[in-house]
């Protein structure tokens, strides 16, 4: 790794200020210089030489199942692209494009109930995304408003919370769940996986329109995403149990914004369960960077594809 020790001196400083402040609920993190070492200043370099390929603003997608660190690593990786590499960056989530709470309600009228629920494909305003993305990567940039999403409250901010970006940004990490998800066969919708589907998708009416979603508009979505990293989970169960550790996060520092319980947590990642196990599938092989998590939430091991 060819970085200047000053630089290098300034990321591990930053860096480890950066994890102080994110150990919450005796959640310490390990081998913190090692991790360092091995996973973040690797994939910012790739970062680095992606971008100077034409030194054009490249978008990295970062998807992993939810509780799989999705929101800490980025935030690492804009620290390290800064700090090491000047590269101003700026990160935003698939999350706060969801469709207000009147737009799912109208969904979950007109389509499923299910769509009230926000998360899938098909919950997301792609239009918004799509066109912020674009404006991100264009040659011509246009000062932007990122959406901002309120889960506490299940709506969308008002504009006067959204994220402006007043100057185009080098590198966009575009992170959540489902980013670079594929659709699935006609075959693969046809067994409930879960009590959900079992219950309440007895037609297969959400699993179709959420497929068909993925598709046609996130496809188109996501094929403006310069370089995929794939966050890879032990398997579903830990990210029923990492998703209990974030919401009781939530709890400490939402100061009596309106959290869900463990029963809640259970039904609500049950919504998540079929794109997450497809993912598990496919993104290992699909994804230009794969980074496996052991069962203590620790960076395992790193492949380039």
């Amino acid at each position: 790794m060819q970085l200047d020790i000053l630089n290098y001196k300034k990321i591990k400083k930053k860096y480890l200020i950066f994890l102080k402040s994110q150990e919450v609920m005796s959640e310490p993190f390990r081998d913190k210089i090692g991790q360092l070492n091995k996973f973040y200043l690797p994939i910012s370099k790739m970062i680095n030489d992606e971008y100077l390929k034409d030194k054009k603003t490249k978008v990295i997608g970062l998807c992993g199942g939810q509780g799989s660190g999705k929101s800490t690593i980025s935030n690492i990786l804009k620290i390290i692209l800064k700090e090491g590499f000047h590269l101003e960056t700026v990160i935003f989530s698939i999350d706060d494009f969801y469709k207000t709470l009147n737009q799912r309600k109208l969904m979950s009228k007109n389509i499923s109930y299910l769509f009230l629920t926000r998360g899938v494909p098909g919950t997301h305003d792609t239009r918004i995304l799509k066109n912020c993305i674009q404006n991100l990567k264009i040659f011509k940039f246009r000062k932007s408003m990122i959406p901002k999403f309120d889960k506490s409250n299940d709506d969308r901010y008002p504009k006067n919370k959204w994220l402006k970006v007043n100057k185009k940004p080098n590198i966009v990490i575009f992170e959540g769940w489902c980013v670079g998800v594929t659709p699935q066969k006609k075959r693969d919708l046809k067994t409930p996986i879960n009590q959900l589907e079992k219950e309440h998708d007895t037609k297969k009416v959400w699993r179709e329109k959420v497929n068909l979603e993925i598709k046609g508009k996130y496809q188109k979505i996501f094929s403006l995403i310069d370089k995929l990293i794939f966050l890879k989970v032990p398997s579903f169960k830990y990210v029923f149990k990492w998703r209990l550790l974030q919401e009781k996060k939530l709890r400490t520092t939402s100061k009596g914004k309106k959290t869900m319980d463990n029963e809640q947590v259970k039904n609500f990642i049950m919504y998540y369960e079929r794109l997450t196990k497809h993912m598990l599938k496919i993104l290992p092989k699909k994804a230009d960077t794969v980074i496996s998590i052991d069962k203590k939430h620790k960076l395992k091991s790193i492949k380039f594809n």
